[in-house]
């Protein structure tokens, strides 16, 4: 037999007898984005089915348009607790009482909340048409504002969700909105402002990035002329509140600032007109506990719930567990990669964030 065919046949048989390579993932191949870690601590967990206290969701939007979604919708808030659903519909005019009839019409769990017409912004029928509108809403049925939002170039969320613009405006200390501040004010209607985004989206996106795959999706690009920087943001929206101490404003996200708890602190402690909901915000916070917890008992008397999510079972579930339980090190599918803890808050001041402080702006209007 020729001698390379019988090399060749013993190369062949070698390879099959050889044990098999296990394929692994190694930090070359393994895409940040694919990273799904599974948590190895053998922990008590907790998953609440409800909220301990009778809760009242102080941020949310019509996620659902149709009436099986709504009603549906309310079985979910009857098996969590949650006794009331503030809706930042962003709308103004015929939109916001399409919604306000939809909504109410199903069911008294759902208060809603309008927009500001924005829509002729810059001319000198501005001021004239928006507060006539405010006017329209609030005989309608609008218990507040909600969303308003600036991430560096002005207000623009009204016109966006109710008009598929997103030209923003001006910031809230522009005179523009003076006399419509001033008049939630009197109409008693809280105002309902996002500014900024997690300062990760300020940040460069690179490997020293915190949140690097949230920072990816949500980016703010501060070389865009004009724009404002988180801190800056802040420092128009306190002008604002100066202007109109009459008004009550709830910022949304912890006017997303969770990364600097003394300079929060400090925005609350200038302004009593002003309340923070927590919306959204528990995955970001949960990764300091400790420091999280203290701030919550500190200005327990500020803070409302929130969720701005998607509802579902699972997703008021998460908010629970982070808020009651001490659960440890564990992972909720989520775009960030560090794991979730449990904040372990009081019965005092749960009590508080979930139902006692949104009734207490309510009464105090």
């Amino acid at each position: 037999m020729n001698k390379r065919i019988i090399l060749s046949a013993f190369a062949l048989i070698a390879v099959a007898c050889a044990p098999k390579q296990v394929q692994t993932s190694g930090p070359e191949s393994l895409l940040l984005k694919d990273y799904d870690p599974v948590s190895v601590f053998k922990l008590p967990e907790h998953h609440p089915s409800q909220a301990k206290f009778s809760a009242i969701d102080m941020h949310s939007h019509p996620f659902e348009q149709d009436e099986a979604g709504i009603k549906e919708w309310v079985k979910t808030l009857e098996r969590n607790n949650v006794e009331k659903v503030i809706i930042n519909t962003y709308a103004c005019g015929d939109e916001f009482e399409r919604l306000y009839d939809l909504y109410t019409g199903i069911s008294d769990k759902f208060e809603m909340w309008c927009g500001f017409d924005l829509t002729t912004w810059g001319t000198p029928e501005f001021e004239e048409k928006a507060l006539a509108d405010l006017e329209r809403c609030w005989k309608k049925g609008a218990k507040g504002v909600g969303e308003l939002g600036d991430k560096g170039l002005g207000e623009a969320y009204c016109l966006r969700a109710s008009y598929g613009k997103a030209t923003p405006t001006g910031h809230l200390n522009d005179p523009a909105f003076d006399k419509l501040l001033e008049k939630c004010g009197e109409y008693g209607m809280p105002v309902n402002v996002h500014i900024g985004d997690p300062i990760w989206m300020y940040e460069p996106l690179d490997e020293h990035n915190d949140g690097y795959m949230n920072a990816g999706m949500w980016a703010i690009d501060l070389n865009t002329p004009d724009i404002l920087d988180l801190y800056e943001l802040v420092e128009t929206f306190e002008e604002c509140l100066n202007k109109h101490p009459k008004t009550t404003f709830i910022a949304a996200h912890f006017i997303n600032v969770h990364h600097d708890y003394e300079f929060l602190g400090q925005v609350l402690d200038r302004h009593s007109n002003l309340y923070l909901d927590n919306a959204a915000r528990h995955l970001e916070t949960c990764a300091t506990p400790r420091a999280t917890k203290k701030f919550y008992e500190k200005y327990q008397d500020r803070i409302v719930f929130g969720t701005d999510n998607n509802p579902g079972d699972r997703m008021y579930g998460l908010n629970w567990r982070i808020l009651e339980t001490e659960d440890e090190h564990f992972y909720a599918n989520s775009s960030y990669h560090w794991p979730l803890m449990g904040l372990g808050l009081t019965d005092e001041v749960l009590q508080k964030v979930y139902h006692d402080n949104a009734v207490k702006i309510r009464e105090s209007l």
